[in-house]
């Protein structure tokens, strides 16, 4: 049976990668080599997972849409949610939030485990909340410690895990503990790569899931539509942003608005993961660039901004765009969106244009911005004659954080 399953899995992907590298030379240029080949370059996980994103993220709508009523359950009754995780699963929960907050009408903002650990119930809002625990692994010391100090100190909490591991730390304390709903993710999402991509990616969609709780046939649909639009982008823009990642840059900055400055987050700490920290790369809000990090931006500098569908928000950025052109800082731009004003791109920019995702709004589209960062961050990795599953040489960083005592208050 359970073989059964995974073939099932295996073939549409299977055949996905066919069609990748049919039409993409840079995949069948490396998804050809022999998986030992593969991993002795050290991309075989990382570009993986990176390609299998669309197909898991259609998985994960229609397991997660299958636990709507533990889903609702879990929200019964609260005043707000805060969806809380460490690093890249921190910026998932950037990613979420503005989204829920906009549908559920109740409070919603993301907070760093870190900041719960330091700051305890002050850092969390008052009065009856869920809090959803954002993981890869489960097992970095954050992320059970942080459920444990809040059935400890705040028993009224009510908790819900999302994690891509059903052996970690994080998911055994859910299954032994009934205040704690748990979703556990395929296993497929269970990236092996020192890099988050597809866990990140599936983490977004499963959290996006509790905005769509009264509509479970809108939430799959616009999941099928972001696959789409990302199938899309591997098929038609991988080349071009390989030829982007390979420049002569030295410094990234990525911008993004709401949910997409969260993408932007991930994005430049892809970046900067893959590259070992060789590489400086920062992210920013358009208005927020312009308060002293512009100083920033010299002719070595790649900008990447995640352009807002919302006409407000469009102007602002196209104002800044124009502003640094004006300056003539920033060495390339790579523009991603919707109906991307050509005016906006310079000789040598790159226009990302997003397919497909005409009913979707900015808050839906922050999964594709980060496959856009992903991508650069592989190539640039891979052409700096580095391994995306294992970029960190020394071991300075590793795929679940080294572990440290978490301390409580006497």
């Amino acid at each position: 049976m359970e073989t059964t399953k995974l073939q099932s899995k295996q073939e549409p992907l299977a055949s996905w990668l066919s069609d990748l590298c049919a039409h993409q030379a840079v995949f069948a240029e490396l998804l050809n080599e022999s998986a030992a080949t593969q991993k002795e370059r050290g991309y075989f996980h990382t570009l993986g997972e990176m390609c299998q994103q669309p197909d898991t993220w259609e998985q994960t709508a229609r397991e997660v849409a299958g636990r709507f009523a533990d889903l609702r359950e879990s929200l019964a009754g609260c005043d707000s949610v805060v969806l809380t995780g460490s690093g890249s699963s921190e910026y998932a929960a950037d990613c979420v939030h503005p989204l829920l907050q906009e549908r559920l009408h109740l409070t919603a903002q993301s907070v760093g485990s870190g900041s719960i650990l330091l700051h305890e119930r002050a850092s969390l809002p008052p009065g009856p909340l869920c809090l959803v625990s954002l993981a890869r692994s489960g097992n970095s010391p954050e992320s059970a410690g942080v459920v444990e100090l809040m059935l400890d100190i705040a028993p009224e909490v009510r908790h819900l895990i999302v994690t891509c591991n059903a052996e970690g730390q994080l998911a055994s304390l859910a299954a032994d503990d009934k205040r704690l709903q748990r979703v556990v993710l395929d296993e497929r999402t269970n990236d092996r790569s020192l890099v988050m991509t597809s866990s990140f990616t599936n983490m977004v969609i499963a959290g996006r899931a509790l905005a769509f709780l009264d509509d479970p046939a809108a939430y799959q649909s616009s999941v099928s539509a972001l696959a789409h639009a990302a199938r899309h982008l591997l098929l038609n823009y991988a080349g071009k942003l390989r030829a982007i990642a390979q420049g002569p840059f030295r410094k990234a900055v990525y911008l993004g608005s709401g949910c997409r400055h969260g993408a932007a987050r991930e994005a430049a700490l892809k970046l900067l993961e893959m590259l070992d920290g060789r590489l400086t790369s920062f992210a920013e809000t358009c208005l927020g660039l312009r308060h002293g990090p512009m100083c920033a931006i010299d002719g070595a500098t790649l900008v990447v901004c995640f352009l807002s569908s919302d006409s407000v928000r469009r102007a602002y950025e196209t104002d800044l765009l124009d502003e640094l052109q004006r300056k003539g800082i920033g060495w390339r731009r790579v523009i991603v969106g919707k109906d991307i004003p050509p005016e906006l791109l310079m000789e040598g920019d790159l226009g990302v244009e997003l397919q497909g995702v005409a009913n979707l709004a900015d808050d839906d589209l922050a999964v594709l911005d980060v496959m856009v960062g992903q991508l650069i961050g592989f190539f640039r990795c891979m052409g700096d004659g580095m391994k995306p599953d294992s970029p960190s040489a020394s071991g300075v960083i590793s795929r679940v954080v080294n572990d440290f005592t978490v301390h409580r208050r006497k």
